[in-house]
């Protein structure tokens, strides 16, 4: 047993968080925000937390590696048992959402980022509201809410989980990241912003008046920073200096961390321009052709999501453009409903 791998009988004693959230059987609000790249979550509380997502599926016999909240270890109610987060790289053939349909995902992944609260006699019993986003909801909405309302079981981090879904929100992905950027005053009295979700798998952008309403829109499927990473994977100069091909999930982690290849120490950065320069360029130049007859009343460009970092100094000096501080969070945070964060400031 390692210090990571705590028993359920261990971890009774709730933390102040904990206590602050949800007594048994009382109702747990949470935003959950499940994308290509990292599932975010948040209780209201404290700072959002996520998870990478990617999973191994344990076969019967196979023993975990250690596992956290940031690595989860999730068994379902037949036995399946899912590794989530960055300690699936340590097996082999692990399963990355940015290549999947991650709405036929949803209840799983709701099930890696549900922290336990006060525990009775080892189990945690909850009640929840989810407050979820998709860049489609008019199209997967139904799907969504068939996978999370009602009642589930399983075991996360080896404590059992007995929980109920009371409602479930799905809105448009992006819609809380331009919350956000409101309450923190970057977004004009007046005119339009755009939108810009650069995500990992996908991108999109939104076309908002100074209402609040979606005026128009554009998801694409395809184009996030897994595509340009696929493309840096294939560079000669990558390869060779690894000896084999490279996986364009660790590049994606590469991004994050000084673009180098995991700890290899061979990186990207010094040609980097090269592909990043062409696809930040194309995206853009697909929003003016969406917005053409709106640009004359843009007053802002907000620049989100997990992967916008990588492009965030192209836009340094240019009033018409705001790129979200903390960019990862920024939709997960505006998920969650202003009346109840308003009400755990308050307890908190």
């Amino acid at each position: 047993m390692t210090a990571m791998q705590t028993r359920p009988q261990e971890q009774a004693k709730p933390s102040k968080k904990t206590s602050l959230i949800a007594e048994p059987g009382l109702m747990r609000t949470v935003a959950l925000d499940a994308g290509n790249y990292d599932l975010k979550y948040w209780d209201g509380i404290g700072n959002p937390s996520a998870v990478r997502s990617m999973r191994y599926q344990l076969p019967t016999g196979r023993d975990p590696v250690k596992f956290n909240d940031s690595s989860p270890l999730v068994e379902l109610a037949d036995g399946t048992r899912y590794h989530f987060g960055m300690q699936a790289y340590k097996y082999r053939r692990q399963q990355q959402t940015v290549v999947e349909n991650k709405v036929d995902l949803s209840k799983l992944h709701l099930y890696a980022c549900l922290e336990p609260g006060p525990l009775e006699d080892g189990l945690c019993r909850l009640s929840v509201n989810l407050h979820v986003s998709t860049p489609e909801p008019e199209r997967h909405r139904k799907l969504i809410k068939e996978q999370l309302l009602g009642y589930h079981e399983f075991t996360r981090n080896e404590i059992p989980f007995e929980v109920t879904v009371e409602r479930v929100e799905v809105e448009r992905e992006g819609l809380g990241a331009y919350r956000t950027a409101q309450r923190m005053g970057l977004i004009p009295d007046t005119g339009y912003t755009i939108v810009i979700d650069l995500g990992g798998g996908t991108w999109l952008s939104r076309l908002i008046d100074s209402d609040g309403e979606v005026i128009d829109e554009n998801v694409m499927d395809r184009g996030g920073s897994y595509d340009l990473a696929t493309s840096i994977s294939f560079d000669k100069r990558l390869a060779n200096a690894l000896g084999t091909t490279a996986d364009p999930g660790i590049i994606m982690d590469g991004f994050r961390s000084g673009h180098v290849y995991a700890d290899t120490g061979h990186g990207w950065e010094d040609w980097l321009d090269e592909y990043l320069d062409s696809w930040y360029k194309n995206i853009f130049r697909m929003v003016k052709s969406q917005y053409t007859p709106f640009m004359p009343r843009v007053t802002r460009f907000l620049v989100t999501g997990g992967s916008s970092h990588l492009i965030a100094d192209r836009f340094a000096g240019f009033p018409l453009f705001a790129v979200m501080p903390d960019p990862q969070f920024a939709n997960v945070r505006g998920l969650y409903p202003v009346e109840e964060l308003q009400l755990c400031m308050t307890t908190n």
